[in-house]
């Protein structure tokens, strides 16, 4: 057996179809989804290392699972924009998206600039990916500054009308996630979600309520005020 053989033997024997219809409630869903949990994933690519060959081999599978596990195997400076292309079509439910959006995308600068791009296509994942991406940065990029999150705010204001359940829900992460960076970010995603509450759609308003009561609790506060005095 090869690598890629061994691998997919490996996720055989970890599959759990007691989870798939836990999971298949909360939109996890995939004709050949075997249940695994994240955790023992990360386990496993963490004994596998980077592997550029194996992550398109994986990916190429089908298999949920087996996609989640490429995104953390690949090789970051190994991926080519067509790789980009092909793996953001191939999306077919939330956590791959939010998966490979975390674990591989935001360390690549040629999808992180496919923002703009993604954000404006038709189809539900690939449009999620872009806000995804901006969650995931948001997130995790300690080092980029405010210019960097208020240039994607004009893409969230015009997103924010997709009624589509799987966007609006990034789009919301996005904004929220961006809101507890720092005061002036908390700010300026308080004021757009309040430019939100004036739309006449209702994902909008369901997107800004919900960014609204998160940004302003104590909590948070108190963390940006933290972050503010370090």
């Amino acid at each position: 057996m090869n690598d890629t053989e061994v691998i997919l033997c490996r996720l055989y024997e970890l599959a759990n179809p007691a989870n798939l219809e836990g999971m298949a409630h909360f939109g996890l869903v995939g004709e050949k989804r075997l249940g695994i949990a994240i955790p023992q994933l990360r386990k496993l690519a963490k004994e596998i290392g980077k592997d550029h060959e194996l992550a398109l081999e994986l990916w190429r599978s089908g298999i949920p699972e087996a996609q989640i596990l490429a995104s953390m195997v690949e090789n970051p400076h190994r991926v080519s924009e067509e790789q980009l292309e092909e793996w953001v079509a191939d999306f077919s439910a939330w956590d791959i998206c939010d998966q490979v959006c975390m674990n591989l995308f935001e360390k690549v600068p040629a999808a992180v600039a496919r923002v703009p791009q993604w954000a404006i296509r038709e189809e539900e994942f690939v449009k999620r990916t872009s806000f995804s991406l901006i969650a995931c940065l948001a997130w995790h990029d300690k080092k980029a500054d405010n210019d960097s999150f208020l240039q994607y705010f004009p893409l969230i204001k015009q997103a924010a009308d997709d009624e589509r359940n799987f966007v609006k829900k990034a789009v919301n992460w996005a904004l929220r996630n961006i809101g507890k960076r720092n005061s002036t970010l908390n700010q300026a995603a308080i004021q757009l979600a309040q430019d939100l509450q004036k739309m006449d759609s209702r994902s909008a308003r369901w997107i800004a309520a919900d960014a609204l009561r998160e940004l302003h609790i104590d909590a948070v506060q108190k963390r940006i005020q933290q972050k503010q005095n370090l």
